[in-house]
């Protein structure tokens, strides 16, 4: 990357002094209280710091170490490049590297530095190559940065400043059309299955079909021609993902209670309990016991008694049918209980028709929000990849000397 040839390029700790921060004993209970806001890499949100879910009592913040407002907090350990800068004094944990605010630079041009491609690029080429990434004090100092003069910083931060708030104001917008798409269907389920006209039944699920929960994995006798099945996992709502299955034994006899044909309707029984989707595949797979497979006896009815469940999950009221306290199941008894709302055959083929069609508008919808926020997040790398080789402020009135450096 060429920089104009009056920006300053160093490495972080020849500019700069760094800090790693470090986790107070909690043994001793007097290093905490309300004084001193503790952050940790969850707490970096590539934005403002101003609260934390732990603080430090003032013992506590002498033991541990701190930074003066307008610093810059880099986690370096794990979820490697979260950024935050703090609006009052802090102290963090040794996941985090520490810029220290001084006079000598604009607090927010380096923070948009630490967010930029050409600091992180930098970043991840120095992390270590265990199975947590991590950047030490020492490697992070050696990162190369960029320091025009001050009154150069505090115009790119201007620029960025407004480029960002248009961006978010984009980002916003779009978030808010994705959930109002999604609005949209929830709104026609909750008007249908709440008309309950007088032609209309209400049946439980046992009485419309046959449920069965997936065979239990059985670590010794797996063994011979495992097959591969589906896991809680792999099932989200109105979509199963086999892009990672795993394999056990079934055997032969096994065959028709644990295979999932084209049409069946499957049902997670834990962790995140109640959400389904079709199994919309020619070829049957098999599944293991934190599934149920629903297979009504008209086909036509597990559409019917997805977007109900779908709609029951949206509204709140699914979670009434599962028990635990803490890890939460949706176990086969209570499945079998869950009584719906039954429409005559004809009007539910015309609902699930209109179901289906409006499910595939938003979906439609979402694929191109979803897009869009892809390249709301591209204009903002490119925006800040700019910023930090002097693009952003070729055109501005700088006493600069032509030329560049690498």
């Amino acid at each position: 990357m060429l920089f104009p040839t009056h920006w300053t390029i160093d490495s972080l700790g020849n500019l700069f002094q760094t800090v790693t921060g470090s986790t107070p004993p909690k043994s001793q209970k007097d290093n905490y209280g309300c004084d001193v806001p503790f952050v940790k890499p969850p707490e970096l949100l590539n934005s403002v710091i101003f609260e934390t879910a732990d603080n430090l009592s003032d013992k506590g913040a002498s033991i541990s170490r701190t930074l003066p407002s307008g610093s810059i907090l880099i986690s370096c350990i794990g979820n490697l490049g979260k950024v935050g800068i703090n609006s009052k004094v802090v102290a963090f944990n040794q996941q985090i590297n520490g810029i220290k605010a001084d006079d000598s630079f604009v607090s927010k041009f380096m923070f948009y530095q630490a967010l930029s491609p050409w600091f992180n690029s930098q970043l991840e080429e120095l992390a270590s190559g265990t199975t947590v990434p991590i950047v030490n004090k020492s490697k992070f100092n050696s990162i190369r940065v960029v320091l025009p003069p001050i009154p150069e910083q505090k115009c790119i931060v201007a620029i960025l400043d407004q480029a960002f708030a248009d961006i978010e104001q984009a980002r916003a917008k779009t978030e808010q059309n994705l959930k109002n798409a999604r609005e949209l269907f929830e709104s026609y389920l909750q008007q249908v299955f709440s008309q309950h006209g007088d032609d209309w039944g209400v049946k439980k699920i046992a009485e419309i079909a046959e449920t069965c929960l997936g065979k239990m994995l059985d670590k010794k006798k797996n063994k011979g021609n495992p097959k591969p099945y589906l896991r809680n996992q792999n099932v989200q709502w109105f979509n199963i993902n086999t892009d990672d299955l795993l394999e056990m034994r079934f055997e032969d006899s096994e065959y028709e209670r644990y295979a999932i044909k084209k049409g069946d309707l499957v049902i997670c029984e834990g962790g995140y309990p109640g959400r389904g989707a079709i199994w919309e595949q020619d070829e049957d797979i098999f599944f293991q016991k934190a599934l149920h497979r629903i297979r009504c006896h008209n086909p036509l009815y597990n559409r019917w008694v997805l977007y109900y469940l779908y709609l029951s999950d949206c509204n709140g009221t699914l979670k009434n049918s599962f028990t635990g306290a803490g890890i939460q199941h949706f176990t086969g008894k209570s499945l079998k209980q869950l009584a719906l709302p039954i429409p005559p055959v004809e009007l539910t083929e015309k609902f699930v028709r209109n179901f289906d069609e409006l499910f595939n508008h938003v979906i439609s919808l979402e694929h191109i929000y979803h897009n869009k926020l892809k390249s709301i997040d591209q204009l903002k790398k490119s925006i800040l990849q700019k910023a930090f080789s002097g693009e952003l402020t070729k055109a501005l009135e700088v006493d600069t000397n032509k030329g560049a450096v690498a």
